[in-house]
């Protein structure tokens, strides 16, 4: 393995090179960065994969739902569509993808959950088609740099910060670590149990790279288990389904509420088929276990028309929280200081100029 990824590293030199000039165009100005008049957050990370972005897209969710005018906007990864797109009633994991789906799921009508993969048109579109926003949460977009953010959050795994980690194809980093220096604050995602000495290690590897910036640590907190089609209640042994970039980790949280007979793992955003239903619920009459745990984006993907009639009254799903472990006040207040400021600068800027 030492030996494959020293062959790459020819490449991943490449690649920094290439993400390095995008940056600097952007930085000076050659690129164009667009800003619009509402407030844009946006939540990203440095590597591929799952670092918990979506959980923190929830939480800001939570946190201004109730008194801001609200919208999401992804790129949709994994549906079969393209272009811009609103959340309704008619759409499905396939046609905006399976995180939007979740949201608009969880949340409905109280959030519009957009999906486009040009971010500076769609939000030029969400803008014209609800002039009342007042707030656009961006997911996965630290690397889309065509649209200035107000405020921008890195995500990073607990388990591989992106200070551990290197470039595509050696590593998993979309560009490089001084990337960090971007964003206005950096969250640590699913650190349960960090302890203090952790937490300050932690913090001065991540300064490093991001520069003074404000440095919180969060967990995930698993709801109760829900049914997917009768309030049945789940047994002690499980089979597990999971389609995520982090399968192992959700196996070992599962594992110390459960005890886990089987995992059938597939790859991030797998599409489910028949064949993947049969094969779970088979292998669940074998071994005698009576209840199948998946998580709430593979769920999102499984409720389809086509594949809910298959399901068995086996199935459940586990929601999860993001929850700060420390400093959480002192981050939503931030947050909401940020969002009352720009309310209060666009408001200003309207009065004094009603064409704009």
């Amino acid at each position: 393995m030492f030996i494959y990824k020293y062959l790459l590293w020819p490449f991943a030199l490449l690649y920094d090179l290439a993400t390095r000039i995008r940056n600097h165009l952007f930085d000076i100005g050659h690129k164009p960065s667009f800003e619009f008049d509402t407030t844009i957050i946006s939540v990203g990370n440095l590597n591929v994969g799952g670092s918990g972005k979506t959980p923190m897209v929830e939480y800001l969710i939570r946190l201004l739902k109730d008194g801001y005018q609200l919208s999401t906007l992804s790129r949709g990864y994994g549906r079969k569509t393209r272009g811009f797109r609103i959340s309704s009633i008619a759409e499905s994991a396939r046609t905006i993808g399976d995180e939007p789906f979740q949201l608009f799921r969880k949340f409905g009508e109280k959030v519009k959950v957009t999906v486009g993969e040009e971010r500076a048109l769609a939000i030029s579109t969400i803008l014209h088609e609800f002039p009342d926003v007042q707030v656009i949460l961006m997911d996965d977009a630290f690397q889309h740099r065509t649209v200035k953010p107000q405020f921008s959050i890195l995500v990073t795994d607990y388990e591989k910060p992106f200070y551990k980690d290197f470039l595509l194809p050696v590593g998993r980093l979309r560009e490089a670590r001084k990337g960090a220096s971007r964003a206005d604050a950096i969250v640590v995602t699913k650190s349960d149990g960090i302890t203090e000495e952790e937490m300050i290690e932690m913090r001065n590897q991540i300064h490093i790279y991001g520069g003074e910036r404000p440095i919180y640590f969060s967990g995930l907190k698993y709801q109760e288990p829900l049914p997917i089609h009768h309030q049945n209640k789940i047994s002690n042994s499980i089979i597990l389904v999971s389609g995520i970039a982090k399968n192992s980790h959700f196996e070992k949280e599962v594992s110390k509420l459960y005890h886990v007979v089987r995992h059938f793992c597939f790859e991030d955003h797998h599409v489910y088929s028949k064949e993947d239903i049969q094969r779970v619920q088979q292998s669940a009459t074998e071994l005698n276990i009576s209840s199948i745990l998946t998580t709430e984006k593979d769920m999102v993907k499984l409720i389809a028309p086509q594949l809910l009639s298959l399901l068995n009254n086996q199935w459940f799903y586990l929601p999860v929280k993001l929850v700060f472990i420390k400093d959480g006040t002192h981050f939503d207040k931030a947050i909401i200081q940020l969002v009352e400021y720009e309310i209060q600068k666009f408001s200003r800027i309207k009065n004094a100029d009603p064409d704009r």
